[in-house]
């Protein structure tokens, strides 16, 4: 990666990581704090029947985390494996990044050539002839592919159309 561009986009960048860093972890810590102290000292502590089953905060944090934290887990964990929530954040993602797109594309290039040349160097290694047909398959791949990344740009949507091709 080109060290003059990085310092060009310094302030993008740094601003990047302080928005990841407060939404992830910060913004994470702080609203569960502020979630307990809010949820016990004006709701739980105003009513003595909440108050024999969380006789002290610690106590209410205890019993919370406790049953929380499995819940929480339980829903993640349906979240990402259970509905298709997370296949559409990975799809929006492919969509509108076009260097995550061109790396999966990429490889399902190099992987469409790398099986034609596994198949050509068996029959070689078999100390069968390429034929003609063998040939002109493999110059069909070359060309395709040649024509493709000719044709392709970050900001045109030659990846995407590649990707939905894909898809199907």
């Amino acid at each position: 990666m080109d060290m003059s561009r990085n310092k060009k986009n310094l302030f993008s960048r740094c601003w990047y990581y302080f928005r990841n860093g407060w939404s992830t972890y910060f913004a994470f810590v702080f609203a569960a704090v502020n979630t307990l102290v809010t949820t016990y000292y004006l709701a739980i502590d105003r009513y003595p029947t909440l108050k024999i089953i969380f006789p002290t905060f610690i106590d209410y944090v205890g019993i919370v985390s406790v049953i929380g934290i499995p819940i929480l887990i339980l829903v993640g964990y349906v979240h990402y494996k259970k509905t298709t929530a997370y296949k559409s954040e990975v799809d929006i993602i492919y969509e509108s990044n076009p260097y995550v797109m061109r790396n999966l594309i990429n490889s399902e290039l190099i992987l469409k050539l790398n099986l034609q040349l596994v198949e050509k160097m068996t029959k070689i290694m078999k100390n069968e002839k390429l034929t003609e047909d063998d040939v002109k398959e493999l110059s069909k791949i070359e060309n395709e592919i040649l024509d493709f990344t000719k044709q392709r740009t970050f900001r045109n949507s030659k990846d995407l159309e590649f990707f939905k091709k894909m898809d199907r």
